[in-house]
């Protein structure tokens, strides 16, 4: 029997593409909620002795992360001879360790409680800073996709001249990639964080931002304050329009306008969390993990 991409609602347009590249069958779930807030998940019921992924972006963690065990848990209940997670983005990554006393360092806990319900997990450029590796988190088989061919490919197609800016540190590592990848040059700023929505980001001292477009990559737009800082700091020293690329478009409030309100030419991201400003596809670079290294059985 084939396997199933058992999508959770809004995931429509990745699974049917997972589903053709997998030759696995798409199917649907349902989930609703009653007026007391508490989720009501619903699989096709036609799953017995099948291998299934549950296909859900974890963006909104705290909304999500009961119903996406309830549907793991009901699949098994079916008959489902395995279940796996494709989390597009993978959230509680980056509280890591205990910055302040008392803190909880979600990272592990949150591994583990999604490591109850699935037999393997795979993603797209996790937030990982101290930990290295998926592995050293969850004992179950995960592993992530790298986005950085595709926005390679986009940035390429698209956008010659670039000049590739990371706004900070942490973007080092998808900078550096999609700067070889390209073979454009880059920078990566220096940020200092005064608050959740308070940043200061160093001006740029490439000189080739006078020929080309600046590009400005990161994995995640969240309060977008750094990119608005960077947009800035460019706008005053009369470098051209940005244009903004995104792994992880989770965009909270009115992050994506007031990014779009501080200068960008265009804002573009993958579609690991639905969005209209999705342009480059992950559903391939999903697909070859999901087959090699998450899911053996695929």
């Amino acid at each position: 029997m084939k396997p199933v991409i058992l999508a959770f609602p809004g995931m429509g347009l990745l699974a049917a593409e997972l589903a053709l590249l997998l030759g696995a069958e798409q199917l649907k779930m349902g989930w609703r909620h009653f007026p007391d807030g508490e989720s009501l998940v619903t699989s096709p019921p036609d799953l017995a002795g099948r291998d299934v992924a549950l296909l859900a972006t974890m963006h909104n963690p705290d909304r999500l992360a009961l119903p996406v065990r309830f549907a793991a848990e009901t699949a098994r209940d079916l008959g489902a001879k395995s279940v796996g997670l494709i989390a597009p983005y993978l959230a509680y990554m980056r509280q890591d360790k205990r910055f302040h006393p008392g803190e909880a360092v979600s990272a592990p806990l949150f591994a583990a409680f999604l490591q109850e319900s699935f037999d393997w997990l795979v993603t797209v450029d996790p937030h990982l800073h101290r930990n290295p590796d998926l592995s050293q988190l969850f004992s179950i088989p995960a592993a992530h996709a790298a986005a950085a061919p595709a926005i390679a490919r986009w940035i390429n197609d698209n956008i010659p001249d670039a000049v590739l800016l990371g706004p900070d540190s942490e973007s080092q590592q998808w900078v550096a990639e999609v700067a070889k990848l390209t073979q454009r040059p880059y920078e990566v700023l220096r940020k200092t964080r005064r608050g959740d929505r308070a940043v200061d980001v160093s001006f740029p001292k490439n000189n080739a931002l006078r020929q080309g477009t600046p590009v400005i990559l990161d994995d995640i737009a969240s309060s977008g304050q750094t990119l608005v800082r960077t947009l800035g700091q460019l706008r005053a020293h009369k470098a051209a329009p940005a244009v903004c690329v995104i792994i992880h478009a989770v965009f909270a409030g009115s992050a994506y306008e007031d990014v779009l309100a501080a200068g960008a030419a265009r804002i573009v991201t993958t579609n690991t969390i639905p969005h209209d400003s999705n342009e480059i596809s992950v559903g391939p670079l999903l697909a070859k993990v999901t087959r090699t290294t998450g899911a053996k059985i695929w």
